[in-house]
């Protein structure tokens, strides 16, 4: 039987959709049979996935408030399949912060939920000062000055590591 693969996002800037069309990719490159959906647009039974993926972005230091009530009301479903849990956060470009044992939100994140996915993965997000709101631009400048980043607001810079992507999505072809 071939397996039925969803993956479920939340975004706030595009990066976490960008890289979950990415994991599309891969997966359907593998002959997987993957299926896409917002947080917002999921209303299918968890049941009839053998694999959930769930990717998150991050925005002042927490996953999105839907993912995080997502994964509560159907953590005994969710413990019943094969899971998968991405963070998308701009900590995660730095190497020491980049893994999910060293990634301080996703360390965080799993000590305020009890739930155990399957696999865990952390990804570097995309910095781009000319899009967010005012308010945005400000506060994102100031975490990035404290954690030595870049802020100069002409600033694009997309810090997410393909390869790792990839190999990310060939890891929940094979589990």
């Amino acid at each position: 039987m071939k397996s039925k693969i969803g993956i479920i996002y939340a975004t706030v800037d595009g990066q976490t959709l960008k890289i979950c069309n990415a994991l599309v990719s891969v997966l359907k490159a593998n002959k997987q049979n993957v299926t896409l959906f917002s947080i917002d647009d999921f209303n299918e039974d968890i049941a009839s996935f053998n694999k959930l993926i769930i990717g998150s972005s991050i925005r002042y230091g927490l996953h999105h408030k839907k993912i995080i009530e997502f994964i509560n009301t159907n953590k005994i479903k969710l413990n019943a399949i094969k899971t998968a849990f991405f963070s998308v956060n701009l900590v995660a470009r730095k190497p020491e912060k980049n893994t999910p044992t060293t990634n301080p939100y996703v360390v965080k994140f799993f000590k305020t939920i009890n739930w155990k996915p399957t696999i865990i993965e952390v990804f570097a997000g995309k910095l781009d000062y000319k899009k967010y709101p005012l308010f945005d631009r400000i506060m994102i400048q100031f975490i990035m000055w404290m954690t030595k980043g870049l802020t100069n607001t002409n600033t694009e810079i997309e810090y997410t590591n393909w390869e790792k992507v990839k190999e990310f999505g060939e890891k929940i072809s094979r589990f």
